[in-house]
């Protein structure tokens, strides 16, 4: 799959962009990337509200292999291939995945009341700051008081 052949099979979904990924592209819409086109296979992201779909059409989740291991990323599942013929019910298909990936970007959003890190002070100059050294500990009659109490 090439670029122009993307852009052709979604123009009745409307507008989306085409970016190079892994060894593909991943297709995004409103900034949200919503399908993947990967070693000639394209595969739309999914949800629990959407991959009973995808399992009634006998469709497989993505997966890749590792050395050790075969991965599975049940998040995007690949597109029945009937769709590529019926541009109409893709561009359904691709509203629904876009519904999923929007979902999923509403739950990895941080949630308000989290504190963030403060920034490290830099010095003036543009050197990092020296940093304080601890205060010497006691040592003495006082000290060992203390400690014996």
């Amino acid at each position: 799959m090439d670029r122009g052949f993307l852009i052709d099979l979604f123009a009745d979904f409307g507008p989306v962009t085409i970016r190079r990924m892994f060894s593909g592209f991943g297709i995004s819409a409103d900034g949200i990337n919503f399908a993947l086109a990967l070693r000639g296979v394209l595969y739309f992201r999914a949800d629990e509200q959407t991959v009973a779909q995808f399992e009634a059409e006998g469709s497989k989740p993505f997966q890749y292999q590792t050395r050790a291991r075969t991965v599975i990323v049940n998040s995007y599942w690949e597109l029945p291939a009937r769709l590529f013929d019926d541009s109409e019910e893709l561009s359904v298909w691709a509203r629904a995945a876009l519904a999923a990936a929007q979902r999923a970007a509403l739950r990895k959003r941080p949630k308000k009341g989290r504190v963030k890190k403060k920034p490290v002070k830099k010095a003036v100059s543009g050197k990092t700051p020296v940093k304080k050294k601890p205060a010497p500990k006691k040592s003495g009659k006082k000290a060992q008081r203390k400690k014996s109490s």
